[in-house]
């Protein structure tokens, strides 16, 4: 098993290619992780700038920025080829050339990347070029090219009208033709010197900007005085992790949305301390340091360990698979992952435990019925046989896994539908409304779901969040194999068997201690406080052996360094009936059911002076990585209340709390 996984991210080196009319720089690609990546590239976007005079003119990249696009334009005559000279070759383009390259480089490792695989030039000078610092942008925002020709820009005005921005306009219009045909310097033509049109392979293209996410806005800082108590249900989702490397690895920022904080911090495992019995599904611990961006102000860390028990005892398996065959799906890392991934989970299953596949592809349809885990090949092949094609039934399909597991139901065993799709229900019965509560009339009835998402493109987030909280499940998303064997067979476990549903934690801050308080991620997991004590409102599980993370961001009171301004007609009262709960700072309520239980269960604990950590380093180490993945969730979504820290802060303090690391998830996020 490897120990840690490559992150990919662009550096600096870059080729300006003038293709039959085309304008395309290329960035050459080099491994980074994602927070030094951003530490090193991140920067402010430049002013737009678009060359009015020779159409023939192209801009060298600039230092500060390197900016991607292909757009298309009628060939142009070459008036004046002496003044360009064609990439690799040092003679001088003929007339009726077009396919010319300006701006001739010494390239250190001149290959020009396309579809993974590597042209080098034949005599192609390895001389090293200063790097240029790409721009990251946010979402469709892909990098984007200091110039454009005017007429291009001219021929597209009610689009630019439509789009608002000259960026905006080229990425999008750019993005739409590139479907149709695009021309990548793949490889050379007889002489070694020109770079020939290439078509690229059919289906595989990922379309970008349709990606949906919910929408949200930071949890905003609360005055403990006027709010004392804060109320959400756990999420072990990590989803928004997988997204976010995957969106670094092309070299471009998740969308703001995409970046649930607690998803980021709870992607990883923590060595908390857990229940010593199952009588107690888990246990939670309080900690509190200063923070890392304020010195003002404490982290209070909230660390949950549920029990694990031993893997001999867990219940069987009756299992679902429901596999999106659409046509959305025909990518490397749709369906061939998709099926690859299940092959792994199938090895992390007992040989008792039953498993059944239905895909749907315009109409849905069973592909394997229940089948022993034992007979192997016939479950494999079944999985071999799977193919894209055809519009997404994902509710049809949905019915029929849910009346296969019903059918097939194991008593006092895990009873799951695990859904795979890039979440495009495009046909049928599409109402997500509709879907929900038929996903939550079936939770009750003991069959749960978790979903696992795929591609990049027409990813809908917002739906499979929505349908994997109503199920009563966990949502992943999966663009590697390694993060497939970490979800389904490392964390296989806590994924499909529950010890405890409906988890809810409720904070009720000491206004005489902590005058302020801010709630890092979950915001759309938050409840009123009245739900947490209502057995009828659902909220997240926890699986064996599953950590959870929850982390506040408090102000001491009389610090001074509150965010809020007072009122002038303020009370007193709260603060001094705070005072008579000497050396508490706040009570930590966790409400939770057992799996088959309907009546929730109580557990509290009072935080105290005794948990306060008087530096940063004196905290445990795993409260310090947790500190620091919040920090670097909080600079994708802008910082708003993290000061001058920034990514460099964000890889020191998480190099200091590595600590051990069996399958190397710490290190790829260094």
């Amino acid at each position: 098993m490897p120990t840690s996984r490559p992150s990919l991210a662009f550096a600096g080196s870059a080729a300006v290619l003038v293709v039959a009319g085309v304008v395309s720089h290329q960035v050459l690609m080099t491994p980074r992780s994602p927070s030094m990546e951003l530490a090193r590239l991140a920067s402010p976007k430049p002013t737009e700038d678009v060359t009015a005079g020779d159409p023939y003119a192209v801009v060298p990249p600039q230092p500060e920025a390197v900016r991607v696009v292909e757009v298309e334009s009628p060939p142009l005559a070459l008036e004046e080829p002496e003044e360009l000279e064609v990439l690799y070759s040092r003679e001088p383009p003929q007339p009726e050339a077009e396919r010319v390259v300006a701006e001739p480089h010494a390239l250190e490792e001149p290959e020009i990347l396309y579809g993974g695989r590597g042209v080098r030039p034949p005599g192609a000078v390895r001389e090293p070029l200063a790097p240029a610092e790409p721009e990251i942008l946010y979402g469709r925002d892909s990098l984007l090219p200091d110039v454009a020709p005017p007429h291009e820009i001219a021929a597209y005005q009610p689009d630019l009208e439509r789009y608002g921005s000259v960026p905006e306009m080229i990425s999008e219009m750019t993005d739409a033709r590139s479907r149709e045909r695009t021309l990548v310097p793949q490889s050379l033509d007889a002489e070694g010197s020109r770079p020939m049109a290439i078509e690229p392979d059919p289906g595989h293209y990922r379309e970008r900007g349709r990606d949906r996410f919910p929408d949200f806005d930071p949890n905003p800082v609360k005055v403990t005085a006027e709010m004392p108590v804060s109320t959400f249900s756990i999420d072990v989702d990590t989803a928004a992790y997988g997204y976010m490397r995957a969106s670094l690895n092309e070299g471009r920022l998740p969308e703001k949305d995409a970046v649930r904080i607690e998803e980021l911090i709870n992607y990883f495992p923590y060595g908390y301390t857990p229940p010593p019995t199952p009588d107690t599904p888990f246990a939670a611990q309080v900690s509190l340091m200063p923070a890392p961006w304020n010195d003002a102000t404490r982290l209070m860390h909230i660390g949950i360990e549920g029990y694990a028990p031993d893997r001999s005892t867990t219940p069987r398996a009756n299992l679902v698979f429901l596999i999106d065959t659409s046509g959305s799906m025909d990518a490397p890392n749709r369906l061939p992952l998709l099926i690859n991934s299940f092959k792994l989970l199938l090895g992390a299953l007992a040989p008792e435990d039953r498993v059944a596949i239905v895909a749907y592809a315009g109409s849905a349809g069973v592909v394997l019925p229940p089948t022993d885990v034992a007979e192997r090949a016939t479950i494999l092949a079944s999985l071999e046989h799977l193919h894209a094609g055809g519009s997404t039934a994902g509710a049809e399909g949905i019915r029929q896994a849910y009346r296969l597991a019903e059918q097939h139901r194991v008593e006092d065993g895990v009873n799951r539908v695990i859904l795979a799709t890039d979440g495009d229900f495009n046909v049928g019965i599409t109402d997500p409304d509709e879907l929900e509560h038929y996903i939550a009339r079936k939770r009750a009835g003991g069959v749960f779901l978790s979903v696992l998402g795929f591609g990049m493109g027409n990813y809908d987030d917002a739906l499979m969040q929505r349908l994997a909280q109503n199920g009563n499940g966990n949502a992943a998303y999966i663009d590697t194999l390694s993060e497939a064997r970490k979800v389904l067979v490392e964390e296989g476990t806590s994924t499909l068997f529950p010890i405890a549903k409906d988890v809810k934690i409720q904070v009720e801050f000491n206004p005489a201690a902590i005058s302020e308080y801010r709630l890092i991620g979950y915001e759309t997991r938050m409840l009123a406080r009245e739900d947490f004590r209502n057995d009828k409102v659902d909220a997240g599980e926890i699986g064996a052996g599953h950590t959870v993370t929850a982390i506040y961001e408090v102000t001491p009171a009389g610090s001074g360094a509150e965010r809020v301004a007072p009122l002038r007609y303020r009370r007193e009262e709260a603060a001094e009936a705070g005072a008579d709960f000497n050396g508490e700072l706040a009570f930590l309520k966790i409400r939770y059911k057992l799996p088959d239980a309907g009546a929730s269960t109580l557990i509290t604990r009072p935080v105290t002076r005794a948990d306060v950590f008087d530096s940063i380093h004196a905290a445990p180490r795993d409260v310090r990585f947790a500190a620091a993945v919040a920090g670097f969730g909080q600079l994708l979504r802008g910082g708003r209340y993290t000061g001058d820290y920034d990514y460099d802060d964000v890889i020191a303090l998480a190099q200091g709390a590595r600590g051990e690391d069996p399958f190397g998830y710490r290190a790829e996020f260094v």
